[in-house]
């Protein structure tokens, strides 16, 4: 782990020592953070987290507790990632709509806001500015362009809803607009699944 002026606020974490973390940054006890990944300044990462190989986060990104973050992601200023949310390899985040080289837009980062629970496929793409709801499941390669609903199954490019998933991340099946899992019972009203008994 590597790092001028070292200043975190925790000490309960791993880092392996190709890693770098820059200064004021807070990561919470029992989190992982792998080979050549890049935490940069006035990031917060919460408890037990894991983020894999070549994982960069940051500047001032918040990610809650319970995150894995599998190898080759990058987390941009203006992303926020809840609780439990799973990001898989290789998946993209945007943070500007209409990048140029020669023309910085650092102003125009549009926020991101992956809620508690949810799921990104491999390779799928996030662009900038949408809200991907409670325990959503974006399917590998997908492209999301707008907000997905909570407990949403998103696929294809650009990602379409083909269906629900629980809180478990399988397939809800329906009868009388009732589906269960081993975590919940849930009912679909006006295009719209709520928990109805945990």
């Amino acid at each position: 782990m590597k790092s001028s002026n070292f200043k975190l606020q925790t000490s309960n974490f791993f880092a392996h020592e190709s890693s770098y973390i820059d200064d004021q940054v807070s990561i919470g006890e029992n989190t992982k953070i792998w080979h050549f990944s890049h935490i940069l300044s006035g990031t917060k990462i919460g408890k037990n987290c894991s983020f894999g190989q070549n994982c960069v986060v940051g500047p001032k990104v918040n990610i809650g507790s319970g995150v894995k973050v599998q190898n080759n992601v990058s987390i941009y200023e203006g992303i926020e990632v809840e609780d439990d949310v799973f990001l898989g390899p290789s998946m993209v985040f945007t943070n500007v709509v209409n990048p140029r080289a020669f023309i910085e837009r650092k102003e125009e980062f549009k926020k991101t806001l992956l809620k508690k629970g949810c799921s990104i496929g491999a390779n799928a793409t996030i662009v900038c500015g949408v809200t991907i709801g409670e325990y959503a499941l974006i399917g590998s390669g997908a492209v999301v362009n707008r907000n997905v609903k909570p407990f949403a199954l998103m696929v294809g490019v650009p990602a379409k809803q083909i269906g629900w998933v629980g809180i478990s991340g399988n397939t809800l099946k329906f009868k009388d607009n009732i589906a269960k899992d081993e975590f919940a019972v849930y009912r679909l009203e006006n295009d719209k699944l709520e928990v109805v008994k945990k």
